[in-house]
């Protein structure tokens, strides 16, 4: 008989084969209109009916209370206000989705859940000259086998307006060489600004990519002009972070295209995810990063990241 030791290896196992072959599992479910939003299961903790919400005073806009869930206190946030800009009503939507992000468990309450569908992220495209009312809240477009538009949610972005933006504290600076930079690749405007603003305060010089493909792009650029010049690319390029989900590639094929090529020998990968969760850490571990940190807290990422240079 196996052990629940083993047992939850082979499910990481599992879900670490998954993310390498560039494919993800999402939840699909609508908030009382015709479009479907999705979300990653990674994500996911449970999925219930509405159960009794406790309003509380001071809640910010757009967040209908809290929730005891194995004692634990969960905010409940209304996916309607951000995301359809409806605005609160006495009914409140008949499903709850209870997910963790950035080490936090918060529960969103959605109309319909639908299926979970398994897609490639080569399928996951950025939501740039689409056009939607709500498109600050949706993070890409996939299109389904039978035609119908699925809109990932901006979690982040949605969290960002719902508790406010992290204060960046201040950091210790980087004693660097002027040609040095650290390479960032993060599908997330609001954690591109975060990552941004804890860089320039250790006074580290970095670039930035929207999407796994683009930072592969990119890389592969420097890789061939350290190369024609013969210099080491360790020199120019000191770290490599990483986001995990990415339109297009995500984060964990990014690692493994890196740690498989000879030229990004010496060059540290992190991943910085919203997936905080110990299994999504030993995944990324399995990926070939050489540390993970979770989404977002400036002075860990700041702790995490200086002993690699």
């Amino acid at each position: 008989m196996k052990s629940h030791k083993s047992e939850l290896l082979e499910v990481v196992e599992a879900k670490t084969r998954l993310a390498g072959s560039n494919k993800m599992e999402i939840l699909l479910f609508s908030l009382g209109g015709q479009e479907t939003f999705g979300i990653n299961v990674f994500k996911i903790r449970e999925v219930s009916r509405t159960p009794h919400i406790t309003k509380t005073p001071n809640m910010p806009t757009g967040v209908e209370g809290v929730i005891s869930l194995r004692g634990n206190i969960i905010p409940v946030i209304s996916l309607d206000y951000f995301v359809r800009q409806k605005k609160r009503s006495n009914q409140l939507p008949s499903y709850m989705i209870v997910a963790e992000y950035n080490k936090r468990t918060l529960a969103f309450l959605v109309h319909e859940v639908d299926r979970i569908v398994r897609v490639d992220w080569e399928e996951v495209r950025p939501p740039e000259g689409m056009l939607f009312d709500n498109s600050a809240m949706i993070t890409a477009v996939i299109t389904l086998a039978d035609g119908r538009l699925v809109s990932l949610l901006h979690v982040e972005q949605i969290l960002a307006q719902a508790m406010g933006e992290p204060e960046i504290p201040d950091l210790l600076p980087v004693d660097m060489k002027a040609e040095e930079i650290i390479f960032v690749a993060d599908d997330s405007a609001v954690a591109r600004k975060e990552i941004a603003s804890v860089l320039d305060k250790m006074k580290i010089r970095f670039q930035i990519a929207s999407t796994g493909r683009e930072a592969w792009e990119k890389l592969k650029e420097f890789a061939a002009r350290a190369q024609a010049t013969g210099t080491p690319l360790r020199e120019q390029i000191k770290l490599i972070l990483t986001d995990a989900e990415m339109p297009e590639m995500d984060g964990y094929v990014l690692t493994g295209h890196i740690k498989n090529d000879y030229r990004f020998e010496g060059i540290p990968v992190i991943m910085h995810s919203s997936l905080s969760s110990e299994a999504n850490k030993d995944m990324g571990k399995q990926a070939g990063v050489d540390a993970y940190v979770a989404k977002f807290d400036a002075g860990v990422l700041a702790e995490t990241i200086r002993p690699f240079l």
